[in-house]
């Protein structure tokens, strides 16, 4: 009897001092972001960004039968003061090879390209 309320005292304080370790651990960001509600538009969703520490972001959206639609929140250049552009021109380096990669294979697989 006594080892048994022994055994059960010393699962209670791991329980009690992994719930209390557990509380420290919490991603508190993911948290915060399942509970928000979503923003309404796109350039909301950019501000939101910009305030949880991106320096800047250009977003593009193209859809058939509409026109491009084009936002852009933050900084092009912080350390000059210039703002975001969303007509601005960057280098995307190695990026472009995977945009490659997936424009031939969908040409590929609709058979416009072999």
């Amino acid at each position: 009897m006594i080892k048994n309320k022994k055994a059960k005292w010393i699962v209670r304080v791991f329980l009690l001092v992994g719930t209390i370790v557990s509380m420290f651990f919490v991603p508190w960001l993911l948290v915060k972001a399942w509970i928000l509600p979503l923003p309404n538009t796109v350039q909301e969703q950019l501000d939101e960004a910009i305030s949880d520490g991106f320096d800047g972001m250009i977003v593009y959206i193209d859809q058939a039968g509409k026109p491009p639609q084009y936002y852009a929140a933050g900084w092009h250049n912080r350390e000059s003061g210039i703002p975001a552009n969303p007509h601005a021109l960057f280098k995307i380096a190695s990026i472009s090879k995977l945009y490659d990669a997936v424009a031939v294979t969908k040409l590929v697989s609709d058979g416009r390209l072999s």
